[in-house]
């Protein structure tokens, strides 16, 4: 469960920007919050913004972090740049640290980690736990220099830091030599957090779940049950076998050609090299369609993927990220949920995580929307409102909750945010139709 997450000098974000998790002390929609020791936690957050306004740079951050605290053992190597994207509007913040920082529980242990780096070098990074309830260090570090607990653990951490270079994370090192507290802390980051993909990318899904019985029929329900018009749906993946000799298809395009060849270098660096071996898998996905003949016989009529809506693929592309993280419950990040989307699917997607009964391993959702249908106070508490702006003066995006604002409980929020009450509206004028 993510409790907070922070970051800064990212992007459009200059200072730092919290997204807080922990529930306010409002009386709506009490049964849906979610339970740590004395704590209340949301079960999901929506973020609002006007294009450009920096809502999709949380989302950015947070992939970002990730994607480096899972991968930085495997690609910083000795004169890698870190991938840190700082704020570019002041002749200061580039040459300063981008900094990340999340603070989660897992298995009823509490952790903070974070780290701070410019594209040289990590500056700052620590780890801290709680598993007697009383936060502890595991480690702090400052550039090259490290500080660990004084216990049975510490003579291993220290030769585990003398192998760390500057441009690398120290939490991601030690997992590799089987650091206890690191890799139960790192457990978060590798198996609970979830981004969704865009519909573009689901003939990868398929092969992913190519073996996952439940899942394809995730994927096949949320069609039938958005009322789609879909019946039924049947799932066909061939696979063949692609050596390291790097000769394909000449049908197969010139950006996969490429992505396939750079995935092959980075395998060629392990063990056994010679051995390696990339499935590659065609996948077909057919719906089927209730139709009558002229006869007026009713029978199903198949129906290719890519013949399917831009809606429909978006809801199928999703439903995977959603089932999965409802299953574990882990976190799920989605930038704009509501595309391609009708307003009442966007709805059902969200309902999931307010509602007990479909979210009993207390999963999160975390999104980026401009549906401004939510604002009706419906489905959602007010805490779970979030609004992303960016200055006009200087450029800088910043992040806050509703719960900033004297908002009356009679108020109508979405009234309030449309005439730009809360910021983050585009400031236009519409014209006026006679």
């Amino acid at each position: 469960m993510l409790i907070e997450f922070k970051f800064g000098n990212f992007r459009s974000f200059r200072d730092e920007a919290v997204l807080s998790m922990e529930a306010t002390g409002l009386s709506t929609f009490k049964n849906s919050l979610i339970t740590y020791k004395t704590t209340k936690l949301l079960p999901s957050v929506v973020i609002y913004g006007k294009n450009g306004g920096g809502k999709s740079n949380v989302i950015r951050a947070f992939w970002l972090a990730v994607q480096f605290i899972r991968n930085a053992q495997r690609t910083q190597h000795e004169k890698a740049s870190i991938p840190v994207k700082p704020f570019l509007l002041n002749d200061t913040s580039v040459n300063e640290p981008t900094s990340f920082e999340f603070t989660y529980v897992l298995d009823e242990v509490k952790y903070t980690y974070g780290f701070a780096a410019t594209k040289n070098c990590v500056v700052r990074e620590y780890l801290y736990h709680a598993p007697k309830g009383q936060k502890s260090m595991v480690f702090e570090r400052e550039y090259q220099t490290f500080t660990f607990r004084e216990n049975t653990e510490k003579r291993k951490r220290q030769l585990i830091s003398e192998t760390v270079a500057p441009n690398q994370l120290y939490f991601a090192i030690a997992c590799t030599m089987n650091e206890k507290a690191c890799i139960a802390a790192m457990k978060w980051f590798r198996e609970y957090l979830f981004f969704s993909r865009d519909y573009t990318d689901i003939p990868h899904q398929l092969l992913e779940y190519s073996e996952d019985t439940n899942m394809l029929n995730a994927i096949s329900n949320y069609a039938k049950m958005a009322d789609l018009g879909i019946k039924d749906m049947k799932f066909e993946i061939k696979s063949t076998e692609l050596d390291d000799s790097l000769t394909f298809p000449e049908e197969m395009p010139e950006g996969i050609k490429a992505a396939l060849t750079t995935f092959m270098q980075a395998l060629s660096d392990a063990p056994n090299s010679s051995e390696t071996k990339l499935m590659m898998g065609e996948v077909d996905a057919t719906s089927f369609h209730k139709g009558i003949d002229s006869d007026g016989t009713e029978r199903l009529y198949p129906l290719k993927l890519s013949d399917e809506s831009d809606g429909t693929r978006k809801l199928m592309a999703i439903a995977p990220g959603v089932e999965r993280v409802l299953a574990c419950g882990g976190v799920l990040l989605v930038d704009e949920l509501e595309k391609e989307m009708h307003p009442m699917l966007f709805e059902l997607i969200v309902s999931k995580f307010q509602s007990k009964t479909s979210n009993p391993n207390n999963a999160q959702l975390i999104f980026t929307t401009h549906n401004t249908e939510l604002l009706n106070m419906e489905l959602i508490r007010k805490d779970q409102i979030y609004f992303a702006d960016k200055s006009r003066k200087d450029g800088s995006s910043s992040l806050y909750s509703i719960s900033e604002f004297a908002t009356p409980t009679t108020e109508n929020v979405r009234k309030g945010y449309l005439m730009g009450k809360y910021g983050a509206t585009p400031d236009i004028e519409i014209e006026e139709v006679e």
